[in-house]
């Protein structure tokens, strides 16, 4: 309820005072990004404690909303809906604040934790083996931090959300970068194919590789799903400086970064409950989560930075590209805290 409510008051207050850039930064940025904060990792902690048995899947499901999100809003506003045409940006604020509040805010109802010792029909949690203590199931957030588990989950999510945060935030200028430079293709054409690189096959695949990923991981289980997400993602930002001057590699190259982008929110949290224990996820999960924060600040910038050096975009997708070769190694190698080594297994 806190986060609906500040977020949607971070709209509402910048669609009647964001007429500068330090007013949408407060509004927007803090106020909002705070509701945000507050709400987001409510249906992942929630969702694991109804659906223990099939965690991948529900916290899949439940990141996917935020993934379709940000084509769904941003398309609303402008060729979908015409929105930002027929009312200005700051109207369109004002609008998305109500809707924002009045949406998270009825969805906080069912944010309710099962009885305690609830779990579903004809499930049972796995049993330690025999001569094998797992007195600890559930880390407290500080219990956590002083494991190399812990800090070994947040570099590979630094590395990995480093990636996809960096295309995200480059693709509509590289893309029409490359398609103009190498592919032959003019201005205009340029401009609309990397719009709808970064729109719809980078959106839609961030969403539904959420689901697929989280899916998977109940089945193969979440090391092996870390790591093939880690290791098909660093192969493809090696690929995608090549790639990016064909349109239909364009658009292959968007949808799978985006795809395996999106399973960092089903692999991590569910990482997270599988190595710390579920009952405390809510408090662990966002220390985990800090690194999708440092991530987005390194790549973009970094790529940027890049750019304006040396005049092109290849290292900066040589770097992201070993990062995550790098997350896939250690993403082989982690083990559970020897607490749970028995319990998860």
């Amino acid at each position: 309820m806190i986060g609906g409510i500040l977020l949607g008051l971070g709209y509402i207050l910048a669609g009647f005072l964001g007429q500068s850039f330090i007013t949408q930064i407060i509004f927007i940025g803090i106020i909002g990004g705070a509701g945000i904060g507050f709400a987001y990792v409510c249906p992942i902690s929630v969702g694991m404690k109804w659906f223990p048995d099939k965690k991948g899947l529900i916290t899949g499901l439940a990141v996917a909303g935020f993934g379709f999100g940000a084509l769904i809003w941003v398309k609303l506003g402008d060729n979908w809906g015409h929105l930002l045409e027929n009312f200005g940006v700051l109207r369109v604020f004002l609008i998305y604040g109500i809707v924002f509040a009045v949406a998270v805010l009825v969805g906080s109802i069912w944010m309710v934790n099962p009885p305690e010792g609830w779990k579903p029909a004809g499930w049972n949690p796995p049993q330690p083996k025999k001569g094998k203590s797992a007195s600890k199931v559930d880390f407290s957030a500080s219990d956590m931090l002083r494991t190399p588990q812990f800090y070994g989950l947040w570099i590979m999510f630094v590395f990995s959300g480093m990636a996809g945060l960096m295309t995200i935030g480059i693709i509509k200028l590289f893309g029409i970068e490359a398609l103009q430079g190498r592919g032959g293709y003019d201005a205009q054409q340029a401009s609309a194919i990397a719009g709808t690189a970064m729109a719809v096959f980078y959106s839609l695949a961030n969403g539904i590789g959420r689901i697929v990923w989280g899916t998977l991981s109940d089945k193969i289980g979440r090391k092996i799903s870390l790591f093939l997400m880690c290791l098909i993602q660093g192969v493809m930002m090696l690929l995608f400086y090549t790639m990016g001057a064909n349109q239909y590699l364009l658009y292959l190259g968007a949808a799978l970064i985006g795809f395996n982008f999106g399973g960092n929110f089903a692999l991590f949290p569910t990482a997270t409950a599988d190595f710390f224990g579920t009952k405390n996820v809510g408090q662990n999960y966002p220390w985990v989560f800090t690194a999708y924060g440092i991530g987005g600040i390194i790549g973009p910038i970094m790529a940027g930075s890049i750019r304006d050096i040396v005049g092109g975009w290849l290292p900066a997708f040589i770097i992201s590209g070993v990062a995550c070769l790098i997350a896939a190694g250690i993403a082989i190698s982690l083990k559970p805290p020897k607490e749970l080594a028995s319990a998860t297994k």
